[in-house]
């Protein structure tokens, strides 16, 4: 039984070993022997070039939420409609019935969103 398992245990064994030392050389030694230079102007916060000058605490307009939400509508559909189109010859007419319900809820969020105003950017 121990002779089945052995390479296994030695896998894991060697596997587990160099985790380690990568771990201790990447943490323990890794100040001295990187490039890294602590520098005050490299931890500032980075936005765009140049200075913060709001608060960034700030609220959001609900359009970045909404266009979001179409985001992942859309990419939700299109996850959906590859595997159905490959399978479409196997599960016939329930399958076709299916995912027009699935596409018709999906319009229905679409005028949703369109009503709301998020695809209009003023």
């Amino acid at each position: 039984m121990l002779a089945n398992w052995l390479p296994v245990l030695i896998f894991l064994i060697v596997a587990a070993a160099l985790a380690a030392v990568l771990l201790t050389l990447g943490t323990g030694f890794g100040l001295f022997f990187s490039r890294h230079h602590d520098d005050p102007e490299k931890r500032a916060p980075y936005e765009c070039g140049f200075e913060a000058f709001e608060d960034t605490r700030m609220r959001f307009d609900v359009r970045y939420y909404l266009v979001a939400i179409l985001f992942i509508v859309f990419d939700l559909e299109i996850a959906f409609l590859f595997p159905w189109a490959v399978a479409l010859a196997k599960i016939g007419l329930f399958g076709l019935i299916a995912m027009g319900i699935f596409l018709a809820i999906l319009v229905v969020g679409f005028i949703y969103e369109w009503k709301k105003g998020a695809l209009e950017w003023d």
